[in-house]
């Protein structure tokens, strides 16, 4: 009886979390939130992996678990050089610091 209790509340958890990540992907408004918004979807996927996995009483899908984190950080750090290369400016000096020569 409990035990069921525990599953729904589990379960409703999960989809709450899955759905705002959701929201958040489509609503934006940049790319950073939608990134932030992926990440915490692929990190409510691994965690309903993993809690079927306890409640199963198996350890079969550590392989997912890991290849899903995987998926996560090299998405993150694509989407994060992306904006990096976009907020440069090709004239600004390298050393803010330093007095441009020519002036």
């Amino acid at each position: 009886m409990i035990d069921d209790i525990l599953y729904w509340v589990m379960a409703g958890l999960f989809t709450a979390g899955a759905l705002l990540a959701l929201y958040r992907i489509v609503r934006g408004p940049t790319i950073l939130d939608r990134m932030i918004a992926s990440d915490v979807l692929l990190t409510t996927l691994i965690l309903v992996v993993g809690a079927e996995m306890v409640v199963g009483g198996h350890t079969r899908n550590i392989t997912l678990m890991v290849v899903l984190a995987a998926i996560a950080i090299f998405a993150t750090v694509a989407v994060a050089r992306y904006v990096s290369k976009q907020d440069r400016v090709p004239d600004a000096p390298l050393d803010p610091t330093r007095k441009d020569p020519d002036s």
